[in-house]
């Protein structure tokens, strides 16, 4: 089976590869198996066939020293870029989570992932803030959802975290999110230390370039108003 070769000669590795390729989101196996099994309808591929398949292909990627490999994420199979290149995606990475989630969208995340289901007047209460708008900015980014109605007074709606939620932190279940106890080892953890450090200079760059080009733009129109003819009578 794993050999396996399609009339035209394709092999059944490569057509794996390129449906999990195509996939803008995670692929189950059962689905890789209900799309394989609409062509060949001898093809009856369990997790554990595809899963040697995907071994397979790493195999294949790692012996041609390629950035990237096939994980189970999400729900799913996905391509993800080796650990290796990490350090040179790491500012990248960073400053595009934070350009995409502030501050009160993460501490509300947050929130919603380690006391799910949860009501807004509960995250509310938690926070000490209305949430509502940071709520609505959460379910259009589709990190949390509405998952039913709370049982009680005037049946809140219960809102919990996705599948999305899952692939955007790179994990399979809320289950591995880390315990608060381990949240301040994390914290400390020197690589993290040295990514919050790139960070905040590059945050700071920013700025000085931004008050820079605020402080050249003063100086071209004062410029530009000293030159202009002063009036007689004034």
């Amino acid at each position: 089976m794993l050999d396996y070769r399609f009339v035209d000669g394709t092999r059944l590795a490569s057509v794996l590869e390129a449906l999990i390729f195509a996939s803008p989101e995670p692929i189950s196996w059962e689905k890789l198996s209900a799309i394989l099994k609409e062509s060949e309808e001898e093809l009856e591929l369990d997790k554990k066939t595809i899963r040697l398949i995907v071994d397979q292909l790493n195999e294949r990627f790692e012996e041609n020293d390629l950035s990237f490999r096939i994980e189970e994420t999400g729900g799913g199979y996905t391509y993800v870029t080796q650990p290796r290149f990490h350090p040179w995606l790491s500012i990248f990475q960073h400053e595009n989570a934070y350009r995409k989630l502030s501050q009160s969208a993460i501490e509300t995340l947050a929130i919603v992932a380690y006391r799910q289901p949860i009501t807004k007047p509960e995250v509310d209460s938690i926070r000490g803030v209305d949430s509502g708008y940071i709520l609505r900015q959460l379910l259009e980014k589709m990190l949390v959802k509405v998952s039913g109605r709370a049982d009680s007074p005037g049946k809140p709606l219960l809102y919990k975290t996705t599948a999305y939620f899952l692939k955007h932190f790179g994990i399979n279940s809320v289950d591995e999110l880390p315990k608060p106890r381990e949240i301040d080892e994390i914290l400390k953890d020197d690589d993290m230390a040295e990514h919050r450090r790139l960070l905040m200079e590059r945050q700071m760059d920013l700025e000085d370039q931004q008050a820079q080009e605020l402080f050249d733009d003063f100086s071209e129109n004062q410029s530009d108003a000293d030159k202009e003819p002063k009036n007689p009578t004034e």
